[in-house]
Protein backbone atom coordinates (compact mmCIF):
# COMPACT_ATOMS: atom_id res chain seq x y z
CA UNK A 1 0.00 0.00 0.00
CA UNK A 2 2.79 2.37 0.93
CA UNK A 3 4.47 1.92 -2.47
CA UNK A 4 1.29 2.79 -4.33
CA UNK A 5 0.69 6.00 -2.44
CA UNK A 6 4.30 7.12 -2.82
CA UNK A 7 3.94 6.77 -6.59
CA UNK A 8 0.61 8.55 -6.57
CA UNK A 9 1.78 11.64 -4.72
CA UNK A 10 3.49 13.45 -7.57
CA UNK A 11 1.62 13.83 -10.81
CA UNK A 12 1.15 16.58 -13.31
CA UNK A 13 -0.34 15.85 -16.64
CA UNK A 14 -0.20 17.29 -20.11
CA UNK A 15 -2.61 15.85 -22.63
CA UNK A 16 -3.93 16.10 -26.18
CA UNK A 17 -7.52 15.74 -27.38
CA UNK A 18 -10.08 13.05 -27.66
CA UNK A 19 -10.57 9.48 -26.43
CA UNK A 20 -13.56 7.18 -26.43
CA UNK A 21 -16.06 5.03 -24.62
CA UNK A 22 -18.21 1.99 -24.20
CA UNK A 23 -19.86 -0.99 -22.61
CA UNK A 24 -23.01 -0.88 -20.69
CA UNK A 25 -24.98 -1.71 -17.60
CA UNK A 26 -23.98 -4.20 -15.04
CA UNK A 27 -25.91 -7.40 -14.83
CA UNK A 28 -27.12 -7.62 -18.33
CA UNK A 29 -23.83 -6.47 -19.60
CA UNK A 30 -21.74 -8.58 -17.41
CA UNK A 31 -20.79 -8.86 -21.02
CA UNK A 32 -21.98 -11.06 -23.77
CA UNK A 33 -19.43 -13.55 -22.54
CA UNK A 34 -21.52 -13.98 -19.44
CA UNK A 35 -24.64 -15.09 -21.21
CA UNK A 36 -25.26 -18.04 -23.46
CA UNK A 37 -24.69 -17.05 -27.06
CA UNK A 38 -28.20 -18.17 -27.95
CA UNK A 39 -29.60 -15.87 -25.25
CA UNK A 40 -27.67 -12.79 -26.40
CA UNK A 41 -27.12 -12.61 -30.16
CA UNK A 42 -24.25 -10.53 -31.45
CA UNK A 43 -26.43 -7.61 -32.53
CA UNK A 44 -27.61 -7.16 -28.92
CA UNK A 45 -24.08 -6.22 -27.81
CA UNK A 46 -23.27 -2.51 -27.63
CA UNK A 47 -21.62 -0.98 -30.69
CA UNK A 48 -18.14 0.02 -29.60
CA UNK A 49 -14.68 0.65 -31.03
CA UNK A 50 -11.10 0.16 -29.85
CA UNK A 51 -8.85 3.20 -29.92
CA UNK A 52 -5.14 3.67 -29.18
CA UNK A 53 -3.16 6.71 -28.13
CA UNK A 54 0.53 7.13 -27.44
CA UNK A 55 1.48 8.06 -23.90
CA UNK A 56 4.65 9.03 -22.11
CA UNK A 57 5.28 9.51 -18.43
CA UNK A 58 8.20 11.70 -17.46
CA UNK A 59 8.58 12.22 -13.74
CA UNK A 60 5.19 13.40 -12.59
CA UNK A 61 3.97 14.25 -16.09
CA UNK A 62 1.90 12.16 -18.50
CA UNK A 63 1.77 13.19 -22.14
CA UNK A 64 -0.79 11.77 -24.56
CA UNK A 65 -0.61 11.92 -28.33
CA UNK A 66 -3.48 11.98 -30.82
CA UNK A 67 -5.91 9.07 -30.36
CA UNK A 68 -6.76 6.84 -33.31
CA UNK A 69 -9.91 4.76 -33.79
CA UNK A 70 -8.43 1.56 -35.17
CA UNK A 71 -11.53 -0.64 -35.54
CA UNK A 72 -13.98 2.06 -36.65
CA UNK A 73 -17.00 0.02 -37.65
CA UNK A 74 -20.53 -0.68 -36.48
CA UNK A 75 -20.44 -3.66 -34.15
CA UNK A 76 -18.91 -4.91 -30.93
CA UNK A 77 -15.14 -4.29 -30.76
CA UNK A 78 -14.19 -4.40 -27.10
CA UNK A 79 -12.03 -5.83 -24.28
CA UNK A 80 -8.59 -4.69 -25.49
CA UNK A 81 -5.41 -6.20 -24.10
CA UNK A 82 -1.81 -5.91 -25.26
CA UNK A 83 0.45 -8.76 -26.30
CA UNK A 84 3.44 -9.36 -24.03
CA UNK A 85 5.80 -7.39 -26.28
CA UNK A 86 3.44 -4.39 -26.35
CA UNK A 87 3.41 -4.29 -30.15
CA UNK A 88 -0.14 -5.47 -30.75
CA UNK A 89 -3.62 -5.18 -29.25
CA UNK A 90 -5.93 -8.19 -28.96
CA UNK A 91 -9.65 -7.57 -28.64
CA UNK A 92 -13.09 -9.20 -28.86
CA UNK A 93 -15.22 -8.97 -32.01
CA UNK A 94 -18.81 -10.06 -32.61
CA UNK A 95 -20.48 -9.70 -36.00
CA UNK A 96 -23.14 -11.22 -38.24
CA UNK A 97 -24.78 -13.11 -35.36
CA UNK A 98 -21.74 -15.37 -35.17
CA UNK A 99 -19.65 -16.38 -32.16
CA UNK A 100 -17.32 -13.88 -30.52
CA UNK A 101 -13.75 -14.12 -31.80
CA UNK A 102 -10.40 -12.62 -30.84
CA UNK A 103 -8.85 -10.21 -33.33
CA UNK A 104 -5.53 -8.37 -33.31
CA UNK A 105 -3.89 -5.28 -34.79
CA UNK A 106 -0.38 -3.94 -34.55
CA UNK A 107 0.07 -0.57 -32.85
CA UNK A 108 -0.69 2.09 -33.82
CA UNK A 109 -2.65 1.47 -37.01
CA UNK A 110 -2.17 -2.04 -38.31
CA UNK A 111 -4.99 -3.73 -40.19
CA UNK A 112 -7.15 -5.83 -37.81
CA UNK A 113 -7.00 -9.58 -38.40
CA UNK A 114 -8.52 -12.59 -36.61
CA UNK A 115 -6.56 -14.62 -34.06
CA UNK A 116 -9.28 -17.19 -33.44
CA UNK A 117 -11.88 -18.72 -35.72
CA UNK A 118 -13.97 -21.27 -33.87
CA UNK A 119 -17.58 -22.35 -33.43
CA UNK A 120 -17.39 -21.31 -29.78
CA UNK A 121 -17.16 -17.77 -28.40
CA UNK A 122 -13.93 -16.36 -26.97
CA UNK A 123 -13.65 -13.19 -24.88
CA UNK A 124 -11.15 -11.14 -22.86
CA UNK A 125 -7.87 -12.07 -24.55
CA UNK A 126 -5.00 -11.63 -22.10
CA UNK A 127 -1.28 -12.14 -22.68
CA UNK A 128 -0.03 -15.20 -20.81
CA UNK A 129 3.18 -15.01 -18.76
CA UNK A 130 5.12 -17.15 -21.27
CA UNK A 131 4.79 -14.40 -23.89
CA UNK A 132 3.93 -16.99 -26.55
CA UNK A 133 0.27 -17.55 -25.80
CA UNK A 134 -2.86 -15.76 -24.67
CA UNK A 135 -5.72 -16.80 -22.42
CA UNK A 136 -9.43 -16.26 -23.05
CA UNK A 137 -12.81 -16.85 -21.49
CA UNK A 138 -14.42 -19.46 -23.73
CA UNK A 139 -18.18 -20.00 -23.87
CA UNK A 140 -18.21 -23.69 -24.64
CA UNK A 141 -20.64 -25.69 -26.74
CA UNK A 142 -23.12 -27.17 -26.25
CA UNK A 143 -23.95 -25.96 -22.73
CA UNK A 144 -22.33 -22.46 -22.61
CA UNK A 145 -19.92 -23.41 -19.83
CA UNK A 146 -17.50 -20.50 -19.25
CA UNK A 147 -13.94 -21.56 -18.52
CA UNK A 148 -10.42 -20.27 -19.01
CA UNK A 149 -8.54 -21.49 -22.09
CA UNK A 150 -5.12 -20.79 -23.62
CA UNK A 151 -4.31 -20.29 -27.33
CA UNK A 152 -0.85 -20.18 -29.00
CA UNK A 153 -0.22 -16.65 -30.27
CA UNK A 154 1.28 -17.87 -33.54
CA UNK A 155 -1.76 -20.03 -34.29
CA UNK A 156 0.33 -23.20 -34.32
CA UNK A 157 -1.27 -25.84 -32.12
CA UNK A 158 -4.59 -26.46 -30.43
CA UNK A 159 -6.04 -24.44 -27.53
CA UNK A 160 -5.80 -25.99 -24.07
CA UNK A 161 -7.97 -25.76 -20.97
CA UNK A 162 -6.29 -23.83 -18.14
CA UNK A 163 -8.65 -24.39 -15.20
CA UNK A 164 -10.89 -27.40 -15.69
CA UNK A 165 -13.02 -27.11 -12.56
CA UNK A 166 -13.36 -23.33 -12.11
CA UNK A 167 -16.50 -21.88 -13.70
CA UNK A 168 -18.23 -19.70 -14.74
CA UNK A 169 -15.27 -17.37 -15.20
CA UNK A 170 -16.11 -13.84 -16.34
CA UNK A 171 -12.78 -11.97 -16.29
CA UNK A 172 -9.19 -12.77 -15.37
CA UNK A 173 -5.72 -11.33 -14.79
CA UNK A 174 -2.39 -13.15 -14.62
CA UNK A 175 -0.70 -12.14 -11.37
CA UNK A 176 2.41 -14.34 -11.82
CA UNK A 177 3.64 -17.26 -13.92
CA UNK A 178 1.03 -19.61 -12.49
CA UNK A 179 -1.21 -17.41 -10.35
CA UNK A 180 -4.43 -15.86 -11.63
CA UNK A 181 -7.04 -13.53 -10.19
CA UNK A 182 -10.55 -14.29 -11.42
CA UNK A 183 -13.96 -12.65 -11.51
CA UNK A 184 -16.28 -15.64 -11.13
CA UNK A 185 -19.98 -15.23 -11.81
CA UNK A 186 -22.49 -15.98 -9.09
CA UNK A 187 -24.83 -14.38 -6.59
CA UNK A 188 -22.78 -12.51 -5.64
CA UNK A 189 -19.85 -12.47 -8.05
CA UNK A 190 -16.61 -13.48 -6.31
CA UNK A 191 -12.92 -12.63 -6.56
CA UNK A 192 -10.91 -15.84 -6.61
CA UNK A 193 -7.19 -16.63 -6.55
CA UNK A 194 -6.30 -19.59 -8.75
CA UNK A 195 -3.22 -21.66 -9.61
CA UNK A 196 -2.96 -23.31 -13.01
CA UNK A 197 -0.65 -26.02 -11.63
CA UNK A 198 -3.20 -27.34 -9.15
CA UNK A 199 -6.33 -26.24 -10.98
CA UNK A 200 -7.79 -24.94 -7.73
CA UNK A 201 -9.15 -21.55 -6.69
CA UNK A 202 -10.05 -19.78 -3.45
CA UNK A 203 -12.58 -17.01 -2.79
CA UNK A 204 -10.98 -13.89 -1.28
CA UNK A 205 -13.72 -11.28 -1.84
CA UNK A 206 -17.41 -11.16 -2.72
CA UNK A 207 -19.75 -8.75 -4.50
CA UNK A 208 -17.13 -7.42 -6.87
CA UNK A 209 -17.34 -5.48 -10.11
CA UNK A 210 -15.83 -6.21 -13.51
CA UNK A 211 -12.66 -4.11 -13.29
CA UNK A 212 -9.40 -6.03 -12.67
CA UNK A 213 -5.86 -4.71 -13.12
CA UNK A 214 -2.35 -5.93 -12.27
CA UNK A 215 -0.18 -3.42 -10.40
CA UNK A 216 3.22 -3.39 -12.15
CA UNK A 217 6.14 -4.47 -10.00
CA UNK A 218 4.03 -5.75 -7.11
CA UNK A 219 2.29 -9.01 -6.18
CA UNK A 220 -0.98 -7.09 -6.16
CA UNK A 221 -4.09 -6.99 -8.33
CA UNK A 222 -6.74 -4.29 -7.96
CA UNK A 223 -10.44 -4.82 -8.43
CA UNK A 224 -13.77 -3.06 -7.98
CA UNK A 225 -15.48 -3.76 -4.66
CA UNK A 226 -19.21 -3.14 -4.69
CA UNK A 227 -20.57 -1.81 -1.40
CA UNK A 228 -24.22 -1.83 -0.37
CA UNK A 229 -25.67 1.67 0.10
CA UNK A 230 -22.39 3.25 -0.98
CA UNK A 231 -20.32 3.99 -4.06
CA UNK A 232 -17.94 1.26 -5.21
CA UNK A 233 -14.28 1.17 -4.19
CA UNK A 234 -11.10 0.26 -6.00
CA UNK A 235 -9.53 -2.33 -3.72
CA UNK A 236 -6.42 -4.49 -3.84
CA UNK A 237 -5.58 -8.11 -3.11
CA UNK A 238 -2.07 -9.33 -2.36
CA UNK A 239 -1.81 -12.65 -4.20
CA UNK A 240 0.80 -13.97 -1.75
CA UNK A 241 -0.80 -13.04 1.58
CA UNK A 242 -4.41 -12.96 0.27
CA UNK A 243 -4.91 -9.73 2.21
CA UNK A 244 -7.46 -7.31 0.73
CA UNK A 245 -7.88 -3.60 1.41
CA UNK A 246 -9.82 -0.68 -0.03
CA UNK A 247 -7.82 2.06 -1.75
CA UNK A 248 -10.08 4.76 -3.19
CA UNK A 249 -13.55 5.37 -4.59
CA UNK A 250 -13.48 6.01 -8.36
CA UNK A 251 -15.31 8.90 -10.03
CA UNK A 252 -18.95 8.21 -10.82
CA UNK A 253 -19.29 6.03 -13.90
CA UNK A 254 -15.67 4.82 -13.89
CA UNK A 255 -16.09 1.04 -13.88
CA UNK A 256 -12.59 0.22 -15.11
CA UNK A 257 -9.07 1.29 -14.22
CA UNK A 258 -5.46 0.71 -15.28
CA UNK A 259 -1.97 1.27 -13.85
CA UNK A 260 0.98 2.92 -15.56
CA UNK A 261 4.36 1.23 -15.33
CA UNK A 262 5.37 3.90 -12.80
CA UNK A 263 2.40 3.15 -10.56
CA UNK A 264 -0.13 5.84 -11.44
CA UNK A 265 -3.81 4.88 -11.34
CA UNK A 266 -5.92 5.97 -14.35
CA UNK A 267 -9.71 5.79 -14.83
CA UNK A 268 -12.08 7.04 -17.51
CA UNK A 269 -15.70 8.15 -17.52
CA UNK A 270 -17.75 10.06 -20.06
CA UNK A 271 -15.24 11.81 -22.28
CA UNK A 272 -12.67 12.31 -19.54
CA UNK A 273 -9.59 10.67 -18.06
CA UNK A 274 -8.56 11.03 -14.42
CA UNK A 275 -5.39 10.22 -12.48
CA UNK A 276 -5.19 9.77 -8.72
CA UNK A 277 -2.87 12.38 -7.23
CA UNK A 278 -2.34 12.91 -3.48
CA UNK A 279 -5.52 10.98 -2.75
CA UNK A 280 -7.68 13.02 -5.15
CA UNK A 281 -8.86 12.44 -8.70
CA UNK A 282 -7.38 14.98 -11.09
CA UNK A 283 -8.86 15.38 -14.57
CA UNK A 284 -6.10 15.03 -17.12
CA UNK A 285 -8.00 14.92 -20.39
CA UNK A 286 -11.38 15.72 -21.90
CA UNK A 287 -11.91 14.40 -25.40
CA UNK A 288 -15.49 15.58 -25.93
CA UNK A 289 -14.40 17.71 -28.86
CA UNK A 290 -13.48 14.52 -30.70
CA UNK A 291 -16.99 13.14 -30.30
CA UNK A 292 -16.02 10.78 -27.51
CA UNK A 293 -18.70 9.38 -25.19
CA UNK A 294 -18.62 6.89 -22.34
CA UNK A 295 -15.00 5.85 -21.93
CA UNK A 296 -14.90 2.37 -20.45
CA UNK A 297 -12.19 -0.28 -20.66
CA UNK A 298 -8.55 0.79 -20.49
CA UNK A 299 -5.35 -1.15 -21.16
CA UNK A 300 -1.75 0.09 -20.95
CA UNK A 301 1.03 -1.61 -22.90
CA UNK A 302 3.75 -3.47 -20.97
CA UNK A 303 6.24 -0.97 -22.36
CA UNK A 304 4.15 1.89 -20.98
CA UNK A 305 4.00 3.86 -24.23
CA UNK A 306 0.46 3.10 -25.46
CA UNK A 307 -3.03 3.29 -24.01
CA UNK A 308 -5.83 1.27 -25.62
CA UNK A 309 -9.40 2.09 -24.71
CA UNK A 310 -12.98 1.39 -25.70
CA UNK A 311 -15.46 4.01 -26.85
CA UNK A 312 -19.03 4.00 -28.01
CA UNK A 313 -19.60 4.36 -31.72
CA UNK A 314 -20.45 7.90 -32.71
CA UNK A 315 -24.11 8.50 -33.50
CA UNK A 316 -24.87 8.87 -37.21
CA UNK A 317 -24.82 12.43 -38.51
Amino acid sequence: MKGIWQNLKMVGVVVAKRLPAAVAGLLCIVLPSFVARSALPAQAAPSTDVWVVSMRQSGGMIHFGEPKNVTQRTGYDNQPGFTADGKSVMYTVTENNGPAEIWQFTVPSGKPKPLTNTRQSEYSATAAPDGRSFSVIRVELPDSTQRLWRFPLDGQGAPSLVLEKVQPVGYHVWAADHRLVLFVLGSPATLQLADDRTGTSEVVARNIGRGLAKVPGRDVVTYTQQVRDSAAWIAEVNVLTKETKRLVQPPKGADYHAWTQQGLLIVGTGSKLFVLAEGRWEQVADFASGGVRGISRLAISPTGDWLAFVAEDRPPN
